[in-house]
Protein backbone atom coordinates (compact mmCIF):
# COMPACT_ATOMS: atom_id res chain seq x y z
CA UNK A 1 0.00 0.00 0.00
CA UNK A 2 1.30 3.43 -0.92
CA UNK A 3 1.03 6.54 1.21
CA UNK A 4 2.96 9.14 3.11
CA UNK A 5 5.17 8.50 6.11
CA UNK A 6 6.74 10.84 8.65
CA UNK A 7 10.47 10.38 9.16
CA UNK A 8 11.51 11.39 12.66
CA UNK A 9 15.10 12.38 13.42
CA UNK A 10 18.26 13.22 11.54
CA UNK A 11 19.50 9.65 11.12
CA UNK A 12 16.18 8.39 9.77
CA UNK A 13 16.09 11.23 7.23
CA UNK A 14 19.76 10.64 6.40
CA UNK A 15 19.19 6.99 5.46
CA UNK A 16 16.04 7.78 3.53
CA UNK A 17 17.95 10.32 1.44
CA UNK A 18 20.84 7.96 0.85
CA UNK A 19 18.60 5.20 -0.42
CA UNK A 20 16.48 7.23 -2.76
CA UNK A 21 13.28 7.92 -0.83
CA UNK A 22 10.88 10.38 -2.42
CA UNK A 23 10.97 13.18 0.15
CA UNK A 24 8.66 16.18 -0.06
CA UNK A 25 9.76 18.29 2.89
CA UNK A 26 12.76 18.30 5.22
CA UNK A 27 11.82 20.18 8.38
CA UNK A 28 14.45 21.53 10.78
CA UNK A 29 14.30 23.63 13.91
CA UNK A 30 17.88 24.90 13.75
CA UNK A 31 19.57 25.08 10.36
CA UNK A 32 23.10 25.57 11.72
CA UNK A 33 22.74 22.58 14.07
CA UNK A 34 21.35 20.41 11.27
CA UNK A 35 24.19 21.28 8.91
CA UNK A 36 26.69 20.59 11.67
CA UNK A 37 25.15 17.14 12.10
CA UNK A 38 25.35 16.58 8.36
CA UNK A 39 28.98 17.70 8.24
CA UNK A 40 29.96 15.31 11.04
CA UNK A 41 27.70 12.31 10.37
CA UNK A 42 26.72 12.50 6.68
CA UNK A 43 29.10 14.75 4.72
CA UNK A 44 27.87 13.11 1.52
CA UNK A 45 24.48 14.72 2.18
CA UNK A 46 25.63 18.15 3.32
CA UNK A 47 24.69 19.83 0.05
CA UNK A 48 21.31 18.12 0.00
CA UNK A 49 20.47 19.18 3.54
CA UNK A 50 21.64 22.70 2.74
CA UNK A 51 19.37 22.89 -0.28
CA UNK A 52 16.31 21.15 1.14
CA UNK A 53 16.12 22.10 4.80
CA UNK A 54 13.03 24.13 5.65
CA UNK A 55 13.29 25.99 8.95
CA UNK A 56 10.05 25.82 10.95
CA UNK A 57 8.92 26.85 14.40
CA UNK A 58 8.57 24.27 17.21
CA UNK A 59 4.79 24.54 16.88
CA UNK A 60 4.93 23.87 13.14
CA UNK A 61 7.32 20.96 13.66
CA UNK A 62 5.04 19.34 16.24
CA UNK A 63 1.95 19.91 14.09
CA UNK A 64 3.49 17.96 11.21
CA UNK A 65 5.46 15.30 13.09
CA UNK A 66 3.17 14.84 16.06
CA UNK A 67 5.88 15.50 18.62
CA UNK A 68 9.30 17.04 18.96
CA UNK A 69 12.63 15.26 18.37
CA UNK A 70 16.05 15.75 20.00
CA UNK A 71 17.76 16.37 16.65
CA UNK A 72 15.09 18.82 15.49
CA UNK A 73 14.94 17.15 12.07
CA UNK A 74 12.06 15.39 10.32
CA UNK A 75 10.77 14.79 6.82
CA UNK A 76 7.69 13.79 4.88
CA UNK A 77 8.24 10.98 2.38
CA UNK A 78 6.37 8.62 0.12
CA UNK A 79 5.97 5.14 1.49
CA UNK A 80 7.80 2.78 -0.87
CA UNK A 81 5.71 0.34 -2.85
CA UNK A 82 5.64 -3.05 -1.18
CA UNK A 83 7.85 -4.90 -3.58
CA UNK A 84 9.30 -7.65 -1.37
CA UNK A 85 10.57 -10.46 -3.62
CA UNK A 86 8.50 -13.28 -2.15
CA UNK A 87 7.86 -14.94 -5.49
CA UNK A 88 11.27 -14.34 -7.00
CA UNK A 89 13.41 -17.43 -7.50
CA UNK A 90 17.16 -17.25 -7.69
CA UNK A 91 17.59 -14.44 -5.15
CA UNK A 92 21.20 -13.55 -4.43
CA UNK A 93 20.55 -12.99 -0.71
CA UNK A 94 18.13 -14.42 1.85
CA UNK A 95 14.67 -13.02 2.48
CA UNK A 96 13.77 -12.52 6.15
CA UNK A 97 10.25 -13.64 7.14
CA UNK A 98 8.89 -12.55 10.52
CA UNK A 99 5.99 -14.71 11.65
CA UNK A 100 3.45 -12.45 13.39
CA UNK A 101 5.86 -10.06 15.16
CA UNK A 102 4.35 -7.93 17.92
CA UNK A 103 7.09 -5.57 19.08
CA UNK A 104 7.33 -2.64 16.67
CA UNK A 105 10.82 -1.68 17.76
CA UNK A 106 12.08 -5.22 17.22
CA UNK A 107 10.57 -5.29 13.73
CA UNK A 108 12.33 -2.05 12.87
CA UNK A 109 15.62 -3.28 14.27
CA UNK A 110 15.38 -6.46 12.17
CA UNK A 111 14.94 -4.30 9.06
CA UNK A 112 18.03 -2.32 10.09
CA UNK A 113 20.09 -5.49 10.52
CA UNK A 114 18.79 -6.97 7.27
CA UNK A 115 19.74 -3.81 5.39
CA UNK A 116 23.20 -3.78 6.92
CA UNK A 117 23.93 -7.41 6.08
CA UNK A 118 22.50 -7.26 2.56
CA UNK A 119 19.31 -9.32 2.84
CA UNK A 120 17.02 -9.21 -0.17
CA UNK A 121 14.05 -7.98 1.87
CA UNK A 122 11.97 -8.30 5.03
CA UNK A 123 8.38 -9.50 5.03
CA UNK A 124 5.99 -10.11 7.90
CA UNK A 125 2.85 -12.08 8.58
CA UNK A 126 0.17 -10.78 10.93
CA UNK A 127 -1.56 -7.55 11.78
CA UNK A 128 1.41 -5.25 12.39
CA UNK A 129 2.04 -2.68 9.66
CA UNK A 130 5.78 -2.90 8.85
CA UNK A 131 5.64 0.80 7.87
CA UNK A 132 4.24 1.94 11.21
CA UNK A 133 6.07 5.07 12.53
CA UNK A 134 7.52 3.10 15.45
CA UNK A 135 8.91 0.52 13.04
CA UNK A 136 10.44 3.28 10.92
CA UNK A 137 12.13 4.70 14.01
CA UNK A 138 13.49 1.27 14.88
CA UNK A 139 14.95 0.80 11.41
CA UNK A 140 16.58 4.26 11.41
CA UNK A 141 15.01 4.88 8.01
CA UNK A 142 16.51 1.79 6.38
CA UNK A 143 13.12 0.71 5.04
CA UNK A 144 14.26 2.49 1.89
CA UNK A 145 17.39 0.33 1.58
CA UNK A 146 15.54 -2.91 0.76
CA UNK A 147 12.01 -4.15 0.05
CA UNK A 148 9.77 -4.25 3.13
CA UNK A 149 6.21 -5.54 3.07
CA UNK A 150 3.48 -7.59 4.68
CA UNK A 151 2.18 -10.95 3.42
CA UNK A 152 -1.44 -12.01 3.52
CA UNK A 153 -0.38 -15.66 3.40
CA UNK A 154 2.49 -17.94 2.41
CA UNK A 155 1.33 -18.56 -1.17
CA UNK A 156 4.01 -17.91 -3.76
CA UNK A 157 6.88 -17.93 -1.28
CA UNK A 158 9.92 -18.94 -3.34
CA UNK A 159 13.15 -20.56 -2.16
CA UNK A 160 13.97 -23.03 0.63
CA UNK A 161 12.38 -22.03 3.93
CA UNK A 162 14.73 -22.29 6.90
CA UNK A 163 12.79 -21.82 10.13
CA UNK A 164 14.53 -21.02 13.40
CA UNK A 165 13.51 -22.80 16.58
CA UNK A 166 15.30 -23.94 19.74
CA UNK A 167 14.75 -27.60 18.86
CA UNK A 168 16.30 -27.44 15.38
CA UNK A 169 19.66 -28.42 13.93
CA UNK A 170 22.68 -26.40 15.00
CA UNK A 171 23.09 -23.37 12.74
CA UNK A 172 26.88 -23.78 12.87
CA UNK A 173 26.62 -26.99 10.87
CA UNK A 174 24.37 -25.52 8.20
CA UNK A 175 24.98 -23.71 4.93
CA UNK A 176 22.31 -21.12 4.16
CA UNK A 177 21.53 -20.89 0.42
CA UNK A 178 21.52 -17.43 -1.11
CA UNK A 179 17.85 -17.75 -2.06
CA UNK A 180 16.70 -18.99 1.35
CA UNK A 181 13.77 -17.64 3.33
CA UNK A 182 14.84 -17.22 6.97
CA UNK A 183 11.72 -17.53 9.13
CA UNK A 184 11.59 -16.31 12.72
CA UNK A 185 8.67 -16.71 15.10
CA UNK A 186 7.05 -14.05 17.24
CA UNK A 187 8.78 -12.94 20.41
CA UNK A 188 6.31 -14.70 22.70
CA UNK A 189 4.71 -17.55 20.77
CA UNK A 190 7.42 -18.65 18.34
CA UNK A 191 6.69 -20.14 14.94
CA UNK A 192 3.13 -20.72 13.82
CA UNK A 193 1.95 -24.10 12.56
CA UNK A 194 1.55 -22.60 9.08
CA UNK A 195 5.21 -21.59 8.87
CA UNK A 196 6.39 -24.89 10.34
CA UNK A 197 4.38 -26.71 7.70
CA UNK A 198 6.23 -25.01 4.83
CA UNK A 199 9.70 -25.17 6.42
CA UNK A 200 12.24 -27.25 4.53
CA UNK A 201 14.58 -27.27 7.50
CA UNK A 202 14.52 -26.13 11.13
CA UNK A 203 17.68 -24.60 12.56
CA UNK A 204 18.65 -23.44 16.04
CA UNK A 205 21.07 -20.76 17.12
CA UNK A 206 23.60 -22.01 19.71
CA UNK A 207 22.88 -20.78 23.20
CA UNK A 208 24.46 -21.29 26.59
CA UNK A 209 22.66 -23.49 29.11
CA UNK A 210 20.13 -21.67 31.31
CA UNK A 211 19.71 -18.85 28.78
CA UNK A 212 16.10 -19.09 27.64
CA UNK A 213 16.08 -17.17 24.38
CA UNK A 214 17.56 -14.46 22.17
CA UNK A 215 15.97 -11.22 21.13
CA UNK A 216 14.36 -11.41 17.67
CA UNK A 217 16.82 -8.91 16.22
CA UNK A 218 19.78 -10.79 17.67
CA UNK A 219 18.55 -14.03 16.13
CA UNK A 220 18.11 -12.48 12.69
CA UNK A 221 21.51 -10.82 12.92
CA UNK A 222 23.30 -14.06 13.80
CA UNK A 223 21.57 -15.99 11.04
CA UNK A 224 22.37 -13.38 8.39
CA UNK A 225 25.95 -13.02 9.62
CA UNK A 226 26.38 -16.81 9.44
CA UNK A 227 25.09 -16.75 5.84
CA UNK A 228 27.43 -13.91 4.89
CA UNK A 229 30.45 -15.45 6.59
CA UNK A 230 29.98 -18.88 4.98
CA UNK A 231 29.40 -17.25 1.58
CA UNK A 232 32.65 -15.31 1.86
CA UNK A 233 34.55 -18.46 2.87
CA UNK A 234 33.24 -20.49 -0.05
Amino acid sequence: MSGHVVLEGFHVVKHALRFGATIHRVLVLDLAATLALAASHAPDLLDEFTARAEVVTPAEFTAVVGRTHPTGVAALADRSAERAPVATSGRSAPLVLLDNPKNLGNLGAVIRVAAGLGASGVVSLGDVDPWHPNVLRGSAGLHFALPVGRLADLDGLAGPVLAFDAGGEDLRDAVIPDDAVLAFGSERHGLSDAVRAVADRVLSIPMRDKVSSYNLTTSAAMALYHWDLRRRDS
